[in-house]
């Protein structure tokens, strides 16, 4: 028989974190940087836990130039060359901590991975994509199996299109609060992957106790990001779709198989400059929620934070006007 779970589930948009009593005097005090160790390969990280997504309008070479220099992650999309990585390795050796190489599943993915990690040994981090999780029982699957950290998220994404087409997915708060506690329980980490539209979300995922925290939309549109540049009415767009849409199949596997569906959509996104800007707004945000709540480093956010659920979360009086 069907089941019915009555227990209330929620997105960010469902709460706002309550500010509790603190002793920091600026949010200059924050330290955003945080170290793991890492359960299954044994590997160490250090850096601030906010990646790019490992989509190709997204997690780019030029995206990794720039976040590396923030200590922030990148997920480099699986579509490059092999001499495409070799030339980036030799020309940014610095940026090779802060990213990994993403494959999928087939063994032509897996030939690409192996040539890729043997030409450039400083490789440390892959991105195996194998679908995202929303359950705990499944994060301890996949711990158990040997993966350091899991991806979760199933239908939040801005360009996906998964709920509406499979009636699949999990409200990503819970899900990460959820998914959170399993991992921890085995020593292992989650990404909360999708959901995210401002840096309140980002914070508020990370209150949650995600380890890190996946971004595709707030870092597309940029100049760092893939996508075609198109100009219309005098005003410029870039391109931004989901790995599963039909501009991506389209693109790289010559359309959507007929056992499947398009499972994303593509939009145009207005052309927003260098990404330098967006990532100080992002990281300016996240330290001034830990100074809210009394976190002098982003590992004690969660630690210090209280949810409350509310039926609104800003004034929506200018909501329809151009911001100056």
């Amino acid at each position: 028989m069907p089941h019915i779970d009555n227990d209330v589930k929620l997105d960010f948009k469902d709460v706002l974190l309550r500010p509790k009593r603190s002793t920091l005097k600026s949010r200059s005090e924050v330290d955003l940087t945080r170290s793991f160790s890492f359960r299954n390969s044994k590997q160490m990280y250090t850096g601030i836990p906010i990646i790019a997504a490992n989509m190709d309008t997204v997690g780019t070479f030029e995206m990794a130039k720039v976040l590396s220099k923030f200590s922030l992650f990148t997920a480099v999309h699986k579509h490059y060359s092999l001499e495409q990585w070799k030339e980036f390795a030799s020309q940014n050796p610095d940026c090779l901590e802060h990213l990994a190489a993403s494959s999928g599943t087939g063994s032509s993915d897996f030939e690409q991975l192996e040539q890729i990690l043997e030409a450039i040994p400083q490789m440390k981090y892959i991105c195996l994509d194998a679908g995202n999780v929303v359950t705990g029982e499944m994060v301890e699957e996949l711990i158990l199996s040997g993966a350091d950290i899991i991806k979760v998220g199933i239908g939040p994404g801005s360009v996906c299109t998964t709920r509406k087409k499979t009636g699949v997915g999990y409200p990503q708060l819970s899900a990460v609060m959820e998914c959170a506690d399993a991992a921890h329980g085995l020593k292992g980490h989650i990404i909360s992957d999708g959901g995210c539209s401002s840096p309140g979300d980002v914070a508020k995922a990370f209150g949650a106790g995600a380890d890190f925290v996946m971004l595709g939309g707030m870092l597309a549109g940029h100049s760092e990001s893939g996508g075609e540049l198109v100009e219309r009415n005098g005003k410029k767009y870039k391109l931004f779709y989901g790995m599963s849409s039909d501009t991506a199949m389209k693109k790289y596997a010559g359309g959507v198989a007929e056992y499947r569906a398009s499972e994303g959509k593509t939009v145009e996104v207005p052309f927003k400059g260098d990404v330098e800007q967006t990532i100080r707004d992002i990281l300016g945000g996240i330290r001034s929620t830990c100074t809210y709540v009394g976190a002098a480093k982003l590992k004690e956010l969660s630690r210090r934070t209280t949810f409350i659920r509310v039926t609104q979360q800003v004034n929506p009086a200018f909501s329809d006007l151009s911001q100056i």
